[in-house]
């Protein structure tokens, strides 16, 4: 189920020769909160049975500001694939960064930052996510 006013998106423009095959995949049974928004360049895996809150974004790409002399919207930073395991939850206006890997049945608090793994079956929590428990 996509929630309504959800955005999806494979590539950054249309018309753009995309980098890989699959951009997002999204499983079976996966609901997609409200206003979510799930932005691949590289390639996004959510597996099967995820439930996202309202308000999650989840990315593989992001910029950088290595270079003082251009806006940082023109300095992307290399794409990095981000894969959610199947049974996972993905709390309210939680955020998931370029690189991550959430392992299966992983709950993700409201909120959170996620800027690292986390492994199946943890608790992650906070800006940045830490792990409570596995």
């Amino acid at each position: 189920m996509i929630g309504p006013y959800v955005s999806l998106s494979a590539g950054m423009a249309p018309g753009q020769t995309l980098i890989a095959d699959d951009i997002v995949t999204i499983g079976d049974r996966c609901v997609v909160g409200r206003n979510s928004s799930i932005v691949g360049h590289l390639h996004i895996d959510i597996g099967a049975d995820v439930f996202f809150g309202p308000n999650v974004y989840v990315t593989d790409q992001n910029h950088t500001a290595e270079d003082s002399t251009l806006p940082i919207g023109r300095q992307a930073a290399p794409e990095l694939p981000v894969q959610i395991g199947a049974g996972s939850w993905i709390g309210t206006n939680a955020v998931i960064l370029p690189g991550v890997t959430i392992g299966r049945h992983a709950i993700i608090g409201a909120g959170s930052v996620v800027t690292d793994d986390v492994p199946a079956g943890a608790v992650a929590v906070g800006s940045p996510a830490r792990v409570l428990e596995r």
